[in-house]
């Protein structure tokens, strides 16, 4: 899996790129899309296993849909 296979914005995919990662870790791939769902989401892992991306990303995603609707 991939970023590009949560179907993020292309803004957030570059920021993605940008920042060197490629491949979301097992707390993203759970989470992120069910983040993107709407729905509420509750993880617990270890620091620098990439919790506050699952959290922040469709965070990121929903602002930028909002301001280009």
């Amino acid at each position: 899996m991939t970023f590009n296979d949560f179907n993020l914005s292309n803004t957030i995919l570059e920021g993605i790129k940008d920042a060197g990662y490629t491949v979301p870790t097992p707390v993203q791939e759970a989470t992120i899309p069910i983040a993107l769902k709407g729905k509420d989401i509750l993880a617990s892992a270890k620091t620098g296993t990439g919790k506050t991306a699952s959290f922040l990303l469709p965070i990121i995603e929903k602002l930028i849909l909002q301001g280009s609707g």
